[in-house]
């Protein structure tokens, strides 16, 4: 089963912040093939270009992958737009699509510390 990892759970896990995850959090992880949204690498450069990350997102995805064994999700992106339409709960475009694409995907798990998130979205793991 795959799951996926919100973009804070993906840049802790890169710098080396495990303490920070919930035993849920860190079960999740250890039993799924993990994913991520392409938002969530995209949300990766924005962080880096407001100075709230230091690394390019490029190389933070290349550390996970080879790391951790993180995949990019390759749900056809119109698919996750139209389940992005029903997720009406939050105007953040970043959360909207990292949700749509874990609920494209037959209902994934996300593990997220998002209080907003965990509140919306049935499946959110923390």
């Amino acid at each position: 089963m795959s799951a996926y990892l919100d973009t804070h759970v993906a840049v802790w896990l890169h710098d080396g912040l495990v303490e920070r995850l919930s035993a849920a959090a860190k079960r999740e992880i250890e039993n799924n093939d993990l994913l991520i949204s392409p938002m969530v690498l995209l949300e990766f450069q924005y962080l880096r270009e407001r100075k709230r990350i230091r690394v390019d997102a490029g190389e933070l995805y290349a550390y996970l992958n080879a790391t951790f064994g993180i995949g990019l999700c390759t749900v056809p992106f119109p698919a996750v737009a139209q389940e992005a339409l029903s997720v009406t709960w939050t105007a953040d475009p970043f959360d909207r699509i990292i949700v749509a694409q874990a609920q494209s995907n037959r209902a994934a798990p996300l593990v997220t510390a998002d209080v907003q998130i965990r509140r919306n979205y049935e499946r959110a793991v923390w």
